[in-house]
C-alpha cells in the first residue's frame, strides 16, 4: 500500500472519528434541544409580556394613589407642621412621621380609637397593652396621642430593637428606652406618658389566634405606677393578630429563643383588617395595694378588653370580611 494512500485513510478516520465526536457532543449538551428551549421562551415572553403590563401598571397606579392620598393627608395638615417645625425642630419631624402614619393607619387598616378622652390632657399615665407579632397598632396609637393629644408618648422597647442598624435616631426622637425601672419612673415623674407592654417580644412571637397574655410573673410596671404614683390605662388592639402572624410557636424558633434570647421567628401577613383600638377606664393609684396586686388588677383589665372586643379564635378572612362588609354598609 502507498504512502498516500494510507494517509488518505488516516485522515479519512481522523474525520470520521472528529465527526463521531461532535454529535456525542451535541447529544450530551443538548444544542438542539437548547435551540428549541430558547425559541419557546422567547414565544413565551411575547405571549405573557402584554399580561404582566396588564397586571404591573395597575398596581403602580394604585401605589400612586396611596401615595397621593398620604401626601393629602399632610397637606392637610400643613399649618400645624408649619407651626411645629418653627416651635422645635424634632416637633416638627415627629408631627409629620405621627400625620404619615396615621394616613397609612386609615387606608390600609380603617384605624379607630376608642377612649383617647381616658388619656390625661396633661400628667402622667402609664398606658399598657397587648403586643401583637409585630405592634403596629401601638404605632398608629402613637400617632393618634400625638396629633390630637399634642403629646408624645414615652416608650419601653426591648434591647434588640437597639442593635437594629440605623434606628437608634428613631428611637431617641420619640423617646423609647428599654428601662431601667428608674428611668421608668423619672418619666412618669416629669409628667410624661409612658407605655409598656409587659408580656413583649415573649407576647410578640408566642402569642397566636387564642390572643393569651404571656405577662408571667411581671410586676416591674406595676411597681413603676406605685413609685411615680401615676395611673395605670390598660390598652388592647381588636384584630391585631389578623394583621400580622408569627410562626414562633413553632419549636425550633422557641427552642432558638429560649436558648439565645434571639427573635428569628418568621413573620407574614400585613392584611389590611379592620383595627380598633380600646382604652379602657384608668386604674388610679393606691398607696395600700402592692406591685402583685396592682399587676393582677391590670392584666385583668386588659383581659377584659380583650373578652369584650375581640373574637375568638382570630380569623384573618373573618376579619377582613367584617371589615368590608361593615364598609359597604357604611357607604
Amino acid at each position: 500500500m502507498s504512502d498516500g494512500l494510507v494517509s488518505s485513510l488516516n485522515e479519512l478516520g481522523s474525520a470520521s472519528y472528529l465527526s463521531s465526536i461532535c454529535h456525542l457532543w451535541d447529544e450530551w449538551v443538548g444544542l438542539g434541544n437548547l435551540e428549541d428551549f430558547l425559541s419557546y421562551l422567547d414565544y413565551l415572553v411575547w405571549v405573557f409580556t402584554p399580561l404582566a403590563i396588564v397586571f404591573i401598571l395597575p398596581l403602580i397606579i394604585i401605589l400612586l394613589l396611596y401615595l397621593s392620598i398620604l401626601f393629602l393627608h399632610v397637606y392637610k395638615r400643613k399649618n400645624e407642621l408649619r407651626e411645629a417645625y418653627s416651635n422645635n425642630l424634632w416637633d416638627g419631624a415627629r408631627k409629620t412621621l405621627a400625620t404619615l402614619w396615621d394616613g397609612h393607619g386609615n387606608i390600609w387598616h380603617g384605624y379607630e380609637i376608642h377612649g383617647l378622652e381616658k388619656i390625661p390632657d396633661k400628667g402622667p399615665a402609664l398606658i399598657v397593652y397587648y403586643h401583637g407579632a409585630i405592634p403596629i397598632d401601638y404605632y398608629y396609637f402613637l400617632a393618634k396621642v400625638i396629633l390630637l393629644k399634642g403629646r408624645t408618648c414615652h416608650s419601653v422597647a426591648d434591647h434588640f430593637l437597639f442593635k437594629v442598624p440605623g434606628f437608634r435616631l428613631l428611637l431617641e426622637v420619640f423617646s423609647v428606652f428599654h428601662g431601667p425601672r428608674e428611668e421608668c419612673v423619672r418619666a412618669l415623674r416629669n409628667g410624661h406618658l409612658l407605655a409598656i407592654s409587659p408580656g413583649g417580644l415573649r407576647e410578640a412571637l408566642f402569642s397566636d389566634e387564642t390572643y393569651p397574655l404571656l405577662w408571667g410573673r411581671r410586676q416591674g410596671f406595676a411597681q413603676v405606677a406605685i413609685d411615680s404614683e401615676a395611673p395605670i390605662i390598660p390598652m388592647f388592639t381588636q384584630n391585631v393578630r389578623e394583621g400580622f402572624r408569627s410562626l414562633g410557636n413553632l419549636w425550633p424558633f422557641r427552642w432558638f429563643y429560649e436558648r439565645f434570647r434571639l427573635p428569628v421567628a418568621p413573620l407574614y401577613g400585613g392584611f389590611p383588617v379592620k383595627f380598633r383600638t380600646y382604652l379602657g377606664d384608668p386604674i388610679p393609684y393606691d398607696p395600700n395595694v402592692t406591685a402583685a396586686e396592682l399587676a393582677d388588677t391590670a392584666q385583668k383589665a386588659v383581659q377584659s378588653l380583650i373578652d369584650q372586643h375581640q373574637k375568638i379564635p382570630g380569623n384573618v378572612f373573618r376579619a377582613l370580611l367584617e371589615r368590608f362588609h361593615r364598609k359597604g354598609k357604611e357607604e
